[in-house]
């Protein structure tokens, strides 16, 4: 698959809607390639969240490429990242993310990482984090 175009410049409700058809798609390194334009050029107050997701996406792909360990340290450091922001910004499932982080953390952590299916573990950016 190729790689996403970089340096896309997207409104957030783009971002989130782009970032969650390549989750669904079982494609998360490539919404972290969405997510870090995101977070490289828009306002710099918008930047934890979507560095923070950006992790999410990109422990995801460690986890579904069987790295456990580093799947589950980037999963844990994008819910810490993100945990601490007001509300669910651009309406996205703050909380909802972070106990999807941390529960696939741990489960891939203990697990000793057989590869996850990334598209049965997608998580929802938006109003729901675990569906």
């Amino acid at each position: 698959m190729e790689r996403q175009a970089e340096g896309v410049v997207r409104s957030p409700s783009e971002t989130v809607r782009e970032a969650q058809r390549l989750l669904d798609a079982g494609m998360p390194f490539h919404a972290h390639e969405v997510f870090e334009d995101a977070w490289k050029s828009g306002p710099e107050a918008a930047a934890p969240l979507w560095r923070g997701l950006a992790q999410l996406a990109v422990g995801l792909t460690h986890a579904a490429r069987g790295n456990a360990v580093g799947g589950a340290r980037l999963l844990r450091r994008g819910a810490a990242g993100i945990e601490e922001l007001d509300g669910g910004p651009y309406g996205i499932d703050v909380p909802g993310l972070v106990r999807w982080a941390r529960e696939l953390a741990g489960r891939v952590a203990d697990d000793g990482a057989p590869a996850v299916d990334p598209v049965r573990e997608a998580p929802r950016l938006a109003g729901g984090g675990l569906e």
